[in-house]
């Protein structure tokens, strides 16, 4: 007979932005510190990835190392990789953060059969897309936009997981 802790199911999150320095690797830091103050961790993996190959193996972009290096948070070890198409079935969410990211996702996989494709801003009462620093220069925007999914979408997955 399997015990509670046995039985129950982590939830795989996987957060993507273009190139996996910005936006993805912030939403996939800050989601594990929220799932680690709630005592969580043991139900949740996050990890982030890019659409395109034009950042692959680069580190954090250094204002948003820096951003989460304030936050207590150590990204150092992150590097940017590349989604690949036989990953769809490894994972429960696959969250976009711009409908560029989204449109990627759906070719990358044809489709998106089992529903698992979405914008982290889809999970608010305020859909939309996550601001890309990149271009935009406002970090603290995007760190607003970033936490107001990632609560979001602990909410709704959250009891799931337990």
């Amino acid at each position: 007979m399997q015990s509670n802790e046995e039985k129950r199911a982590v939830k795989r999150i996987l957060f993507v932005c273009h190139g996996n320095i910005c936006r993805s690797p912030m939403a996939e830091f800050i989601f594990r510190e929220m799932v680690s103050r709630a005592g969580r961790s043991d139900d949740f993996l996050a990890a982030s990835a890019a659409t395109s190959a034009e950042e692959l193996g680069n580190p954090v972009y250094p204002p948003v190392f820096r951003m989460l290096r304030r936050l207590g948070i150590d990204a150092s070890a992150k590097r940017a990789r590349r989604i690949r198409k036989d990953e769809y079935g490894a994972w429960d969410h696959i969250i976009g953060m711009d409908e560029e990211n989204r449109r990627n996702l759906l070719r990358l996989f044809d489709g998106d059969p089992d529903r698992k494709v979405s914008l982290l801003l889809d999970w608010t009462d305020a859909p939309g897309v996550i601001s890309d620093p990149w271009y935009t220069g406002e970090f603290e925007q995007t760190l607003r936009e970033v936490r107001l999914g990632c609560e979001a979408l602990l909410r709704a997955v959250g009891a799931a997981a337990r």
